[in-house]
């Protein structure tokens, strides 16, 4: 079990609700979030000009603070930060000479202002990566066109993952992430709000244009690995998802802005644990072209196989953005299992769908004991799904007799304005949801539609009133805990897809 320690407010602290009291309550909470979610929008404007500001008013930068007992500058190296120089080797070099620092407690690498060119590179144990203000670690463009070689000289190809079987998107091998590591103790990647880009405009395009014979990689990908920290950076425009932590233990996401175009980025994805185990994700701005985070576990036959669920999973404290897809999802890749998630204080505006969890027979896993509570949707589409119907599949060997597991989900302390649809619970004659439970949910809609609260195929209970008014699937009970109303049944179906 995942044991959270203390810590302070977080850039949004303010955001931490206090015990028995209903989140954005009043109107004047509601108008004061607004405002504040207009000035989140325009944070790429204000990340690129602030540091300007604060160099014509004088005010040094702050130099980066010792880590580690021993420090390098990237510069030492031979790297050079003028946007146009290859810097792979010295980042390389760098590594190399962090890696035999091991029985010493490893080393920092900073990285000083300037955009840093460069291919992948690989991390190594007890290693801290600290990126200054106003530094870009920049990655080398994917080619145009069909010169695939060239992608290859540049972004080395890897097996596919054992929980993906022939690959994600391709069969056979995929490209690496930008910054890899795997089988690693003690990686730090942090900073002054420096920037990991992965230019990824290129790989879109050629995704898209089906040109691309290769599962694109992560912007971020760290493999089998244990006690990771990830904080006060920015990372963007990753080819693909932007930070993938697979089969990893004590994973920490903390003050970590992550961006994409909502548009046209197709699978960018903002933090995506994969069989991972206690995880942290707190105090993050994430606004993407798919889900913000995914949690994940593998792809059928091949997660069901390697059998590594992701579990003890904590996300608080988010703003996030996606305009195709969910704020949060929980698969639809859960073969290997998904149990004990806590998901609080999250702030979904302008975006598909708010919590969503998808599945689909021949998934197989399970989806268990998960907690949702203090959600507030802005101008969502769908504020809460459970999908059983998404069929994306390997190419073949799968077994669509293996149906997954979901039960004990519940949604407490739920708020929102401008949703079409507050709720879609979509279960199966073959894979029936269990034991969901509503409390305290308010949700202003945009226009009063007959369906507002659709279901199928779903066993629970509502405590006290809500709004929307619950299926005939639930049953009801007064805030006593008496049962009030015995659900109808559990297989009325009243699901209009519209939306």
């Amino acid at each position: 079990m995942m044991v959270e320690k203390n810590s302070g407010p977080g850039i949004l602290g303010w955001f931490q609700f206090q015990p028995k009291t209903a989140p954005f309550a009043s109107h004047r909470t509601l108008f004061a979030l607004f405002l504040w979610v207009v000035a989140l929008a325009s944070i790429s404007v204000w990340q690129g000009t602030i540091s300007e500001f604060l160099v014509s008013e004088g005010v040094p930068a702050r130099p980066p603070p010792k880590l580690r007992s021993v420090v390098f500058c990237l510069t030492e190296f031979g790297g050079v930060g003028d946007g146009v120089t290859l810097n792979t080797e010295a980042f390389e070099r760098a590594v190399g000479a962090i890696s035999i620092l091991e029985n010493k407690g490893g080393g920092q690498l900073n990285v000083p202002p300037g955009r840093w060119l460069t291919a992948p590179f690989n991390l190594t144990s007890h290693m801290t990566l600290f990126l200054a203000r106003d530094s870009v670690i920049l990655a080398i463009q994917a080619s145009f066109s069909f010169l695939f070689f060239l992608d290859e000289k540049y972004w080395p190809l890897m097996p596919a993952l054992p929980s993906y079987g022939d690959g994600r998107e391709h069969p056979g091998p995929r490209y690496s992430s930008l910054i890899h590591g795997q089988n690693l103790i003690d990686v730090v990647i942090t900073g002054h709000n420096g920037t990991i880009n992965g230019q990824g405009q290129t790989w879109w395009t050629k995704f898209r244009q089906k040109l691309l014979n290769h599962t694109r990689g992560p912007l971020v990908q760290i493999l089998w690995s244990s006690n990771i920290v990830i904080s006060n950076i920015t990372l963007r425009d990753s080819p693909f998802w932007t930070l993938h932590p697979y089969d990893c233990q004590n994973v920490t996401v903390k003050n970590v802005t992550i961006l994409a175009p909502v548009d046209n980025a197709p699978n960018t994805d903002g933090i995506d644990p994969d069989s991972c185990e206690d995880v942290l994700i707190e105090d993050c701005y994430i606004s993407v072209g798919d889900d913000a985070i995914a949690i994940k576990s593998g792809w059928n036959q091949y997660g069901i196989a390697y059998g590594k669920p992701s579990r003890n999973i904590v996300i608080r404290n988010l703003v996030v953005r996606s305009n195709c897809s969910s704020g949060i999802s929980i698969g639809s890749e859960m073969s290997g299992g998904v149990h004990n998630v806590l998901v609080e204080n999250i702030l979904v505006w302008e975006s598909r769908r708010g919590m969503r969890i998808k599945t689909a027979p021949g998934r197989g896993g399970y989806v268990s004991q998960i907690t949702f509570r203090n959600l507030m949707f802005i101008n969502v589409r769908v504020g809460i799904v459970i999908a059983t119907d998404y069929n994306q599949h390997p190419l073949d060997g799968y077994d669509p007799t293996v149906l997954p597991i979901l039960r004990d989900i519940s949604f407490t302390s739920v708020r929102g304005q401008g949703v079409l649809v507050p709720v879609r619970i979509q279960g199966t004659e073959q894979i029936l949801v269990r034991n969901v439970t509503f409390k305290d949910m308010k949700v202003g809609i945009t226009y009063k539609k007959h369906h507002l609260f659709q279901c199928a195929f779903v066993q629970g209970q509502v405590i006290g009133t809500i709004f929307p008014a619950p299926c005939e699937n639930f049953d009801q009970y007064n805030e006593q805990g008496q049962l009030v109303k015995c659900a109808a049944s559990q297989n009325v179906t009243d699901i209009d897809n519209d939306y």
